[in-house]
């Protein structure tokens, strides 16, 4: 149901395009801020709550996402301009709580996109994240951090 909400607010959001003839990344942003209300009025007829409850989840991830990134670019900028590069590298295997495709892509593709962190394999059981690190001095705190950051707010947002 929540993704009927959604591709609801969608379409609310094209027709407040096309309505005002402007199809620009603002306008359709409103329209989908507009939509959100007018679906948000309408709550008691279509299984709102949870598409709300969802969104929030979703915008929590990626502001925690967008944290982690600025912390671990000022951690890799720390360990560039030192004289003395004392590094610990290592690749990290990360027991995945995540079953679903998309899941396993999102967590892979955040784990990468941080600095210092690469994803480098999927085991064929869909099981373990095997993740290159550029600093790792304790695995298990590590695993932990992905474990306990972006994999449970996945969890937490898409189910």
């Amino acid at each position: 149901m929540n993704n009927m909400v959604f591709l609801m607010n969608l379409l609310l959001a094209a027709a407040w395009g096309a309505v005002t003839g402007s199809f620009t990344p603002l306008n359709l942003i409103f329209g989908f801020i507009l939509s959100s209300i007018a679906l948000f009025l309408i709550r008691e007829q279509i299984a709102f709550r949870d598409y709300f409850q969802r969104g929030g989840k979703v915008l929590i991830l990626a502001g925690s996402f967008f944290k982690e990134l600025v912390l671990s670019s000022w951690r890799v900028l720390m360990i560039v301009i030192k004289p003395k590069i004392k590094l610990h590298p290592g690749i990290i295997a990360v027991p995945l709580s995540v079953s679903e495709d998309f899941e396993i892509t999102l967590l892979a593709n955040m784990v990468t996109l941080t600095p210092g962190t690469l994803s480098v394999d999927v085991s064929e059981d869909r099981k373990v994240l095997f993740v290159h690190c550029l600093n790792v001095p304790d695995p298990e705190e590590t695993i932990d951090g992905i474990k306990n950051g972006f994999e449970r707010q996945i969890l937490e947002a898409f189910r």
